[in-house]
């Protein structure tokens, strides 16, 4: 059987965005690979043994295209109402809270927010149907 251990994005400053994956999820840098033309950056926290790659390529000066493949990545959290706060309160402008109920009853709450490089990332309430 397969396991899931990580996902990457490709970023263009490495500190803007640990600091961002620092303060908004708590992922800190769990191993940092430097080579010539590139950095690879493991981020990881207690919550998962999941990690979210960051790739730095060196010789990189523009922004990203993202292009129209790309969907989010998502994390839970235990109080969504306090983490969108804390968010809107810090700067880092969450978009507005969603109740999903596709079928008149709520099987999720969530909201998204955007990292640094435009990755969009999903934020939902752990507890939910899915998570």
């Amino acid at each position: 059987m397969a396991k899931y251990i990580h996902s990457m994005i490709r970023v263009l400053d490495e500190a803007r965005s640990v600091d961002f994956y620092d303060r908004v999820f708590g992922l800190k840098v769990a191993q940092r690979l430097d080579f010539p033309d590139f950095t690879l950056v493991y981020l990881a926290n207690g919550e998962s043994e999941t990690e979210l790659e960051l790739t730095i390529n060196k010789d990189r000066t523009t922004p990203y295209d993202l292009g129209d493949g790309y969907g989010h990545i998502a994390f839970s959290v235990d109080d969504l109402d306090a983490t969108h706060a804390r968010l809107t309160a810090e700067g880092f402008a969450p978009r507005k809270l969603v109740d999903f109920a596709p079928g008149g009853a709520v099987i999720a709450r969530f909201f998204f927010i955007a990292d640094p490089d435009g990755y969009q990332i999903e934020v939902l309430q752990r507890g939910g149907r899915y998570l």
